[in-house]
């Protein structure tokens, strides 16, 4: 799964060697003056990677180790921005998020959630303050000027009306997909490969945890699923017919019919590999024409998801380029390394 993205990590450790300043006692990384320490870079990794396996050497866990830390330096430039803009969630949403997260299970459940990931529900809230404001971030500086207009909506039924023209009840599915195969084809936009069974099910630990914290699934399917065919659309099958659907997986199966709009699937292994499924809709039978509200929103969504990912992909670049981020961790690494060391 790693070996793919060696050359990208090795250059930016050769960036990062550029920098002169020592690495302050137990800090993995700095953002504009914020510490990340190597204690949040352990306790996030053990969250994300909970199994590595005997198999992980010491350079796999290394690169893990890089790609989360990337993760959080990523989030904390977000937060920042959101702390300048005024647009932190307040306490009182951050309390209603935690409430609502809860109901579904007993006190005793609940705690066992919060055991299973190591965390306190003090940290839980904190983990949600920071997500709620970065989702604020993203409404005020993306999605609100994102403007699907009727032309839009128009000519993209236009030119994919037959897509609408059901002739059974179709189910609309979007997936992530994780082989234990090496395949230099596979494309995302981390270029992240699993390369056998053991990196394979590391992986889709990773990704079901990460998603689990409520990292948006399309974006995640962009960054390391291994589908070629849906993952610079977000996982996106589009529709599936019933009878397609009887050939599917029977656990797969099983599954799909069983879920609602909106809801993710936990891990299947298939003969393919690994997947995690999400049903973005369930339609009958038949012809939808441009003024079907449900063509409408179909439409709507699809355009703005679309838009709303690229320019997601954009604001981070140019958020990291705007920012004064010190990896000491990374460079620790090259120093390491270009010394001989293994």
């Amino acid at each position: 799964m790693y070996r793919n993205r060696v050359p990208a990590v090795l250059a930016a450790l050769m960036v990062l060697a550029a920098c002169k300043r020592g690495a302050p006692p137990n800090v993995a990384a700095e953002v504009s003056g914020r510490t990340i320490t190597f204690d949040d870079l352990e306790k996030q990794y053990k969250l994300q990677f909970p199994n590595p396996g005997s198999e992980a050497s010491a350079d796999q866990s290394a690169i893990q180790k890089l790609e989360v830390l990337r993760s959080m330096v990523d989030n904390e430039i977000m937060m920042q921005r959101a702390e300048k803009l005024g647009l932190v969630a307040p306490d009182a949403d951050v309390q209603a998020k935690f409430n609502d997260l809860k109901s579904p299970y007993t006190q005793e459940e609940f705690q066992k959630q919060l055991d299973a990931r190591k965390i306190s529900a003090d940290e839980f809230k904190a983990q949600l303050k920071r997500d709620l404001s970065i989702q604020k971030l993203f409404n005020k500086e993306i999605t609100s000027h994102i403007n699907i207009t009727d032309k839009d909506v128009a000519e993209f039924y236009a030119s994919n009306k037959a897509s609408f023209n059901l002739p059974e009840p179709q189910v609309h599915l979007a997936q992530i997909l994780v082989t234990n195969r090496p395949d230099s084809n596979v494309r995302n936009l981390r270029s992240d490969k699993a390369q056998n069974e053991e990196q394979a099910r590391q992986k889709i630990q990773m990704i079901e945890a990460r998603l689990k914290q409520g990292e948006d699934f399309a974006m995640i399917a962009q960054n390391f699923s291994e589908d070629s065919n849906t993952a610079p659309n977000g996982g996106d099958l589009g529709f599936i017919g019933e009878s397609s659907l009887e050939q599917a997986h029977v656990e797969l199966r099983k599954m799909v019919t069983s879920m609602q709009p909106g809801q993710l699937s936990p891990v299947v292994r298939t003969q393919e590999g690994y997947r995690i499924m999400k049903l973005v809709s369930k339609e009958p039978a038949g012809q939808r024409q441009l003024n079907d509200p449900r063509v409408q929103q179909t439409i709507r969504e699809t355009l703005l998801n679309r838009k709303d990912q690229l320019l997601k992909a954009v604001y981070y670049e140019v958020a990291r380029n705007e920012s004064n981020v010190s990896n000491y961790f990374a460079k620790t690494l090259f120093d390491k390394y270009s010394a001989g060391g293994k």
